[in-house]
């Protein structure tokens, strides 16, 4: 997964777990795309602790994916859903129900 696109799934999973401070300058850096050096004039400390901060709010970010898993749920209740949608548009109607079963067994099993 490109890094911006992992950045900002995790962040909108569990950015509200992040301090103010953090979100403002994790939000500077990975949604308006400011540099380490405009981030730090704005914010009033070194382009180092703006590097630091980022570093340590992904990781942090990271370890609340390894324990509660919501991105990879998503993701394969997602998949699971485009599934759905592709057996609905091509399949006939002896495995449609079959298909459907299986799908929103598998979805249900991801929910439980």
């Amino acid at each position: 997964m490109e890094k911006i696109v992992e950045q900002g799934l995790l962040y909108d999973f569990y950015g509200e777990l992040l301090t103010d401070h953090q979100r403002q300058i994790y939000e500077a850096a990975v949604y308006n795309d400011m540099s380490l050096t405009e981030i730090a004039e704005e914010h009033g400390i070194s382009k180092q602790g703006v590097h630091d901060l980022i570093k340590r709010c992904t990781n942090t970010l990271w370890g609340y994916e390894n324990k509660l898993h919501m991105i990879r749920r998503f993701e394969a209740i997602k998949n699971n859903a485009d599934q759905l949608l592709k057996v609905s548009e091509n399949g006939n109607s002896d495995d449609l129900a079959t298909d459907v079963r299986e799908i929103a067994l598998k979805i249900i099993e991801e929910l439980g």
